[in-house]
């Protein structure tokens, strides 16, 4: 036994010694990731190794309940090199620079709705894609009526910080023509046709009415590149709109409300007499959809995959992801999935190939 001993001995020996170097490299490897990531971060064009094509990032799958791993509300959706955001939810700017799809990058942001928890990063986001990029065109902004008033409501709360930014760095790096955003309000009703933003030889952008009452307008989106394409619910109780919208769709982004998580919250608010918290409770279930409803929808669509965002309430513990979802996944004949900050689906261009991976920056 004596020298199976030894041998052993001698492997923990070694071991305890690489793990100690290790330690006291740390520092020195750190340095090296750190270095890594900044080159990437910084390269002029972050989807180079991208396949032409429409690819979909989930920059943040929250709402506005606690989530530690969700940010607000936000997709990212690349068509060829161009990107476009739809929403910004609180902390969704930081995630597109974590998923190295930097501000400065956007062509243009679209707006759903006016909740929020929807526009709570829009100052940020205009910020860094004019600081980020030395941007001397400010920010192209899409979205219903009401647009102007919200644009001008974040550029007014960072005037002052506009002016210390070109103080400090100078027009050349900040130009001044590049601060804030541009409103391009489209005018929409409950029964109002496609509404075309973008239209050229491989893009077309539509919105389309959606039903999230009494919050109106609120829209959809649906983005079409070289014969792939993307609809996007925006936040709506189950829709014919976003299920015409959707048909033979390869990709279905939708919202997603667990009326059983929501239920318990509103047992606990009940029982604490927080009046509030449980009337609200009640009433968000009136203008969401379940994950129920909406694998119910995308399968009548005959959607390819099936992508619930914008969870509602949060997941903070993994294993709630089961009793969220319940049985939504077998309603649905599709590729389905419960979304996470940094999902990323690629879908190359005149193809049916669909693809997902995880573009989320996570290192500790």
């Amino acid at each position: 036994m004596k020298p199976l001993r030894n041998i052993l001995i001698g492997v923990i020996g070694v071991a305890l010694l690489l793990g100690g170097g290790l330690w006291l490299a740390r520092g020195q490897i750190a340095m090296k990731i750190y270095r890594r990531g900044a080159e990437q971060a910084m390269a002029s064009n972050p989807f180079s190794n991208l396949p032409d094509g429409l690819h979909v990032g989930l920059c943040g799958s929250g709402a506005p309940l606690p989530d530690p791993h969700r940010a607000g509300p936000c997709t990212a959706v690349i068509a060829g090199d161009r990107m476009f955001i739809v929403d910004i939810g609180d902390g969704a700017t930081r995630n597109l620079t974590l998923m190295n799809m930097t501000a400065s990058k956007a062509d243009a942001l679209f707006l759903t709705h006016y909740h929020s928890d929807h526009i709570g990063g829009l100052g940020e986001l205009m910020l860094q894609h004019w600081a980020g990029g030395a941007s001397k065109a400010p920010l192209t902004i899409y979205g219903p009526q009401g647009l102007e008033s919200v644009v001008n409501g974040f550029q007014s709360a960072y005037v002052l910080d506009r002016g210390y930014r070109i103080a400090h760095h100078g027009e050349k790096v900040v130009p001044p023509s590049g601060f804030g955003g541009a409103p391009h309000v489209f005018e929409v009703h409950k029964d109002s046709p496609d509404i075309v933003l973008i239209d050229t030889p491989d893009l077309k952008v539509t919105a389309f009415p959606v039903k999230h009452d009494p919050v109106e307008p609120a829209v959809g989106y649906k983005f079409v590149y070289k014969g792939r394409s993307v609809v996007l619910s925006g936040d709506t109780a189950p829709s014919a709109r976003v299920e015409a919208e959707a048909r033979g769709a390869d990709l279905l982004v939708h919202e997603a409300l667990s009326p059983r998580l929501v239920g318990i919250q509103r047992e606990a608010a009940i029982a604490a007499h927080r009046d509030n918290i449980a009337a609200i409770s009640h009433d968000i279930l009136s203008y969401h959809t379940t994950p129920e409803q909406a694998a119910e929808l995308a399968e009548r669509a005959h959607v390819k995959y099936l992508l619930l965002s914008h969870l509602v309430p949060g997941i903070p513990i993994p294993g709630l992801e089961g009793p969220f979802v319940g049985d939504a996944a077998s309603r649905f004949h599709g590729t389905f999935r419960l979304g996470h900050d940094g999902d990323f689906i690629s879908m190359p261009a005149h193809s049916t190939q669909i693809t997902r991976s995880n573009r989320m920056l996570r290192i500790r």
